[in-house]
């Protein structure tokens, strides 16, 4: 089984005033009161600058989309994730922005490495992001991002 996830996060409101001016781009409602804006290739196309991808070590954020992101931030934290496995080993990536700056990350943890003790990429982010876990789970999985295995799945 595998699991693909590209996609920019931040509270509901926030996210749904980032994307007023981005016709492509399609938003999910996750839980505690967070959504996500899957980087589908058309939304990626609509974004990147030419500069190529790969900044903050992101595989899939488009050319200079980090000082959006930084911008959409002034209105309350937001982050920017990756995840990439397949039959239970792969990748994540996270950072978050608030007020305008880089507050988390960029974290990345390698094909093969153990979590650290602080939780995964993804589940510091969300934890940022103001969201919390109960017993015996995850902010990724309290917050449902478990329920599709691929990015545009958010939004089909």
């Amino acid at each position: 089984m595998s699991y693909d996830l590209q996609a920019v996060i931040a509270d509901q409101e926030v996210l749904r005033g980032a994307a007023q001016d981005l016709p492509v781009a399609r938003l999910a409602t996750i839980g505690q009161g967070l959504a996500l804006m899957p980087m589908t290739d058309a939304l990626f196309d609509s974004l990147t600058d030419g500069s190529g991808t790969g900044a903050l070590g992101f595989w899939r954020l488009p050319g200079a989309f980090e000082k959006t992101l930084a911008d959409w931030s002034v209105s309350g934290p937001v982050a920017y994730v990756e995840a990439e496995y397949f039959g239970g080993v792969g990748e994540q990536r996270a950072a978050v922005w608030d007020a305008g700056t880089v507050v988390l990350g960029p974290l990345h943890v390698k094909e093969g490495r153990p979590l650290p003790p602080a939780g995964s990429p993804i589940s510091r982010a969300l934890r940022q992001l103001g969201a919390t876990a109960g017993a015996g789970e995850d902010e990724f999985s309290a917050v449902g991002l478990d329920r599709h295995r691929r990015s545009e799945a958010w939004v089909a």
